[in-house]
């Protein structure tokens, strides 16, 4: 009788300590560092500038809810590029504007900043942000990463005919949004759009971080909602000309068009939206493992592929040793229990 009433008396404790009001302004805090309400409306109104009157209270909710995972996993990792002494320097910042800078003119680049919500400074900072965490990853994963000529040679005796070209062909990866709710979506944030708004609003976030100069392969691995390409970073391997002809001549004549490593506009289509990233274009005709092509494009597929199971990976181990508080879920789910009864 007296194990169970101290039992009881625990777990009254312990409720009344989970329901403690989170600190004043802070929407998460990780290893004791605040993220803030406005830091997380100022990254949400960026990455969601086209939010208006159409988007309800709880697509809101979750869409904060996904830009403050970002914000939480950004934050553990420039912890730990603070760390290793990897924080990016300001002529790192300045070469990477530059680079932004330079498709537009000044009136065209003010416009893109205001279109997102953002000012120069406010530029600079994610920036300096995504470059340090570039910095760790590139430090801690794929420096270390070999690939053999044992198993670029392994690969290619597994997969000759895949470089026996019959007709020419491009190599392309997708990053897919669809407006239809489906549970078989397998990206690593678990993330899906369930109603045209949203698929329309993701895929534009989407853009903006490509366009950023933020990986491919990871946001199509974490955001994508194509089953059979997400998994492998957007990777839809190598395309006939022939089979375009299938996807519309408009279509068709935009992939002709593009260049390795030239990013699509947003693509809209009957089952959703897609952004396309050219990767190489290929005459038809046998490869052998002696073409330096075959070679490279073998190497770069391992090393993407490995450098992808990785990075999952060191995220994963990387949430785990962090301690991570985050008030807003609370919040939300308090909210759901009464607005429930």
């Amino acid at each position: 009788m007296m194990i169970r009433l101290l039992l009881l008396v625990f777990a009254a404790w312990a409720l009344a300590g989970c329901k403690t009001s989170p600190p004043a302004n802070v929407a998460a805090s990780v290893n004791g560092h605040a993220i803030t309400n406005e830091e997380l409306d100022k990254t949400y109104r960026s990455q969601y500038p086209a939010s208006g009157e159409s988007v309800t209270a709880d697509q809101t909710s979750f869409q904060k809810l996904e830009v403050l995972r970002s914000l939480i996993d950004n934050e553990i990792m420039l912890q730990r590029a603070s760390k290793s002494g990897l924080m990016a320097t300001d002529a790192d910042v300045e070469t990477k504007l530059n680079e932004l800078r330079a498709p537009y003119t000044k009136e065209q680049f003010e416009q893109q900043l205001k279109t997102r919500n953002m000012t120069l400074d406010d530029l600079k900072s994610q920036l300096r942000k995504d470059l340090s965490v570039s910095k760790l990853l590139n430090k801690e994963i794929t420096s270390r990463i070999n690939i053999t000529d044992a198993d670029v040679s392994s690969f290619y005796a597994g997969n000759r005919k895949n470089f026996n070209l019959a007709e020419p062909q491009v190599h392309l990866m997708q990053v897919v949004v669809t407006p239809v709710p489906d549970a078989n979506v397998r990206n690593l944030k678990g993330d899906k759009a369930k109603n045209d708004d949203e698929a329309k609003q993701k895929i534009q976030a989407i853009e903006m971080r490509l366009k950023q100069g933020q990986d491919f392969a990871m946001i199509a691995q974490s955001y994508s909602e194509d089953p059979n390409t997400a998994p492998n970073g957007g990777d839809l391997g190598f395309v006939p000309e022939s089979a375009l002809e299938r996807s519309g001549p408009e279509l068709r004549k935009l992939v002709l068009s593009m260049q390795p490593g030239q990013l699509s506009p947003i693509i809209h289509t009957e089952d959703g939206y897609r952004i396309l990233k050219m990767i190489s274009r290929e005459p038809a005709g046998q490869r052998e493992l002696g073409d330096p092509r075959v070679q490279q494009t073998i190497r770069e597929n391992l090393l993407n592929r490995k450098d992808q199971l990785l990075r999952s990976a060191y995220y994963e181990i990387a949430r785990n040793d962090a301690k991570i508080v985050n008030y807003l879920a609370r919040t939300v789910m308090e909210t759901a229990g009464k607005t429930g009864k």
